[in-house]
C-alpha cells in the first residue's frame, strides 16, 4: 500500500476472497455430518487468484468466525465451531488455500491441475483426521461420510476454478 500497487491489490483481493467464502457458507445444504457448501469454491480460487499468498483468505475466514463473526455454515461462529465436526474442514482451508497457491506459482497447466486436485485432497485429509479425533469413529467411517459423498461436487467446483484460472491469466 503507499505507493505498492501489488500489494494493495493483494489486501483488496484477500479481502474480497474473504467475503466470498463466508457467503459461500451461507448457501449451505444441510448434509451429515458436513453440510455442503461453496466454500471450497472459494478457497480454490484463493489460491488460483492469489498464488503463494492463497492461505491468507481462509487463515482471515477463520480468525473471524473465531472472534464471533458469524461467517461459518448457516451464521454460526465462535471457536468452538472449529472444535466441531466441520473444524477440521475449515482448517483444511488455510492448507488447501497454499497448496492451490503453490501449484499456480508454475504456469504448466498440468501442475495446476494437479496443484487443485491436491488441495481439495487436502481439506479431505484435514477434515477426516479431525471427525476422527472429534468423534471417534474409525478413519474409514470419517472418509465414507466425510469426503466421499463430496467428491462429485467438489469435482465440478475444482473444475470451475480451474476453468476460472485460465480466464484470469495474463495474455
Amino acid at each position: 500500500m503507499f505507493g505498492d500497487a501489488a500489494r494493495a491489490e493483494r489486501a483488496a483481493l484477500t479481502a474480497t476472497l474473504v467475503a466470498l467464502i463466508a457467503a459461500g457458507a451461507w448457501v449451505s445444504i444441510p448434509f451429515v455430518p458436513v453440510p455442503l457448501t461453496l466454500q471450497t469454491f472459494f478457497v480454490l480460487l484463493s489460491g488460483v487468484l492469489l498464488r503463494r499468498w492463497g492461505f491468507l483468505p481462509p487463515l482471515c475466514y477463520l480468525v473471524l468466525g473465531s472472534l464471533g463473526l458469524p461467517v461459518f455454515h448457516n451464521g454460526l461462529a465462535g471457536v468452538g465451531v472449529l472444535f466441531g465436526p466441520t473444524g477440521g474442514f475449515m482448517a483444511g482451508f488455510v492448507a488447501a488455500g497454499f497448496v492451490a497457491g503453490l501449484a499456480y506459482e508454475r504456469r504448466e497447466r498440468s501442475v495446476r491441475m494437479v496443484g487443485l486436485v491436491l488441495a481439495g485432497l487436502a481439506v479431505y485429509a484435514f477434515g477426516a483426521a479431525w471427525l476422527t479425533a472429534s468423534t471417534g469413529m474409525p478413519i474409514t467411517a470419517a472418509v465414507a461420510v466425510g469426503a466421499l459423498p463430496f467428491l462429485p461436487g467438489d469435482a465440478l467446483k475444482t473444475a470451475a476454478a480451474y476453468v476460472l484460472g485460465k480466464r484470469f491469466e495474463a495474455p
